[in-house]
């Protein structure tokens, strides 16, 4: 088995809502999320031969997704007003909803699914949220 790393890092901020405790106020991050690939064969022929992928397309998959949430505001759906939804975007804010609580167990998981979706075979997803705390997902 053949396994590939990559990472990407993005800045953002996010709060959870319901949450009791310092997280719970608007607060942030430089996140950096590591993704992990396996295959069992390489490619055998023309200029990726003998690569699993060619690691400018992963690296290049792994950025686009951590550049989408590139300083932004990331918040679940819901939880704001839409009031103070409607005011940040008259100040051009970028405001990201998500349908989940942006934690980064949630970070993982997602992440992981679009990768896969792109058709890399993703063995896992760490989310670091601080340089000694993350969470991995992984199948």
């Amino acid at each position: 088995m053949y396994y590939l790393k990559t990472s990407a890092s993005f800045d953002s901020a996010h709060f959870l809502a319901g949450y009791e405790g310092k997280c719970s106020n608007i607060h942030g991050h430089r996140w950096t999320v590591e993704v992990k690939i396996s295959g069992e064969k390489l490619i055998n022929s023309g200029t990726k031969r003998g690569m699993l992928i060619d690691f400018s397309d992963l690296k290049k998959a792994v950025r686009d997704i951590a550049d989408s949430f590139d300083h932004a505001l990331i918040y679940e759906e819901g939880s704001l007003r839409p009031a103070t939804v409607n005011a940040l975007r008259d100040e051009y804010f970028k405001l990201i909803p998500v349908d989940f609580r942006p934690t980064a167990e949630n970070f993982a998981r997602k992440f992981f699914e679009v990768l896969a979706q792109k058709g890399h075979e993703v063995k896992s997803v760490t989310v670091y949220e601080t340089p000694d705390n993350c969470a991995v997902y992984e199948v």
